[in-house]
């Protein structure tokens, strides 16, 4: 190899430098123009790709509405739980609320039973169960934690929890059939959240991708439901 090199054409040092010039510049602006073609082409963040909107409208006699797919072992659920309530409260909207527990969380379903329990006694002491859940989160880091913590909010609310919380497993079927329903719909991560709509003159249901613009999102729904008429009733016979 060294006598085919000794064979080869000397470069002169001129061209060599003018090479050397023109490879660091190309470099250069390869630098520089990588950021901006990864702006310029970057994928938007996606949304839920829905297949059956069919759960994606608030209840009868509203307006406007939230509907929110959670996992009680989510912590982007836990962050988002303080502003929803905040904004179910300041809009006086129904904020619709579904459980969607992930196979890898070892007491998400279970969390999710329980919730369904305290909804037999209220609606609102089941949600406040899952409220403090989420507040709670951090601490609860097993299912046993989870048994200790719900004890102690029955105790602190004067209920009494039976033995068996679900013995003929109706409310875990209704956490299954929660969970399907999501799927019916598209959802692939927790929390899934949309800002839905009745008799408006904009988009039935908007996913809320950006929390920061859920008030946005809101007002715009209810000024597009402003003017939409009742929904008209069949005459009594």
């Amino acid at each position: 190899m060294s006598r085919l090199f000794a064979l080869a054409p000397r470069i002169p040092a001129r061209v060599r430098r003018t090479r050397l010039f023109l490879s660091l510049a190309a470099a250069a602006l390869l630098a520089v123009a990588a950021p901006a073609a990864r702006a310029q082409f970057g994928a938007p963040q996606a949304g839920t790709q829905v297949h059956d909107a069919s759960a994606l409208r608030p209840p009868a006699g509203a307006r406007v509405a939230l509907v929110e797919f959670e996992d009680m072992e989510c912590p982007d659920c836990a962050r988002a739980n303080p502003l929803l309530k905040e904004a179910a409260a300041k809009y006086k909207i129904p904020w619709l609320r579904h459980d969607f527990p992930l196979p890898q969380h070892n007491w998400s379903f279970e969390a999710a039973v329980n919730g369904r329990w305290f909804d037999t006694r209220s609606k609102a002491l089941g949600d406040e169960y899952r409220d403090q859940v989420f507040a709670n989160q951090v601490s609860i880091v097993s299912p046993a934690l989870l048994s200790q913590f719900t004890q102690k909010f029955a105790q602190s609310h004067g209920v009494a929890l039976p033995f068996a919380i679900d013995p003929q497993g109706k409310l875990a079927s209704a956490v299954k059939a929660d969970y399907a329903l999501g799927q019916r719909i598209g959802i692939e991560h927790t929390p899934t959240i949309w800002v839905v709509t009745a008799n408006s003159k904009g988009a039935p249901f908007v996913e809320v991708l950006d929390r920061s613009k859920l008030y946005q999102m809101l007002d715009q729904a209810l000024a597009d439901t402003r003017s939409a008429a009742p929904p008209a009733h069949k005459a009594a016979k």
